[in-house]
């Protein structure tokens, strides 16, 4: 029964991405205009904020949540991955790192606050850790990121499909891989930034759901932990509102108290 279920969830997710390969650009969005709204939980010179794509994430998916960001009064950009990142994380994290100077020169900010989704959350950390983001982030937040792989990528081979069908970020996915043998060797947290990432149970992408979480003093924070009968999805984490409290509070170094209730 998982198997089927999970050979489900993988050919829903393979079309998606064929279909959003097909309607979106390879090339990043470009920064949207700052806002000048501001709130209690965003002062006027709070960190920019760059929501970053995930796996055939075009950047319109993710106008819900920067739309809760900019109403919050945070200058609010979404990355789109190039190639929709199905290519090479590495790579990927290379094209974001211009992308980080971009949005500091544009707005004058010496450090940016990273939300990333998914295969964002990697890039994200390869830029940290191996690119020496360190020095321009002051906060980290993931949602559903299968930071030490997830099985649905390595049942792509099992099902007879070849290696993730060529796709090689997938591959790079895959628990066990190389990329990730890399990425989690020695410390999760390098440097000074302050590092949250966000799960939840129901996440049909991520499994085991507990590789979405990182070591080292991160604030890993399981959603049904606090709301046990919060059912949200993988691509439900940038939509869902009690999701978005706890990013809210981790971009504000503030406790994890989500609510429950939130829409």
């Amino acid at each position: 029964m998982l198997l089927r279920k999970t050979a489900l969830v993988l050919a829903l997710a393979t079309t998606a991405l064929l279909a959003s390969t097909a309607t979106a650009t390879a090339a990043p969005a470009d920064p949207a205009p700052a806002t000048t709204t501001t709130t209690p939980f965003a002062a006027a010179a709070a960190n920019p904020v760059i929501v970053v794509g995930g796996l055939s994430g075009i950047a319109v998916a993710y106008e819900p949540i920067a739309a809760r960001l900019r109403a919050d009064g945070y200058r609010t950009f979404i990355y789109q991955l190039p190639g929709l990142g199905l290519g090479d994380i590495p790579a990927s994290a290379r094209a974001f790192a211009g992308y980080v100077d971009q949005v500091r020169a544009s707005t004058g900010a010496a450090t940016v606050d990273l939300v990333a989704h998914s295969e964002g959350g990697l890039v994200s950390r390869y830029y940290l850790k191996r690119l020496g983001g360190t020095a321009t982030v002051g906060r980290y937040v993931s949602l559903g990121t299968p930071q030490y792989g997830t099985y649905v990528a390595n049942i792509v081979a099992f099902l007879g499909l070849g290696s993730c069908a060529g796709v090689v970020a997938c591959q790079q996915m895959t628990i066990g891989s190389a990329f990730l043998a890399d990425l989690n060797a020695g410390d999760d947290t390098p440097g000074a930034v302050r590092y949250t990432t966000i799960r939840t149970l129901q996440d049909e992408l991520v499994r085991p759901t507990g590789n979405a979480a990182v070591n080292d003093g991160a604030t890993n924070v399981l959603i049904q932990s606090h709301c046990p009968l919060r059912v949200v999805g993988h691509l439900g984490l940038v939509l869902d509102g009690t999701a978005y409290t706890i990013v809210r509070g981790a971009l504000v170094d503030g406790p994890v108290r989500p609510n429950c209730l939130a829409v």
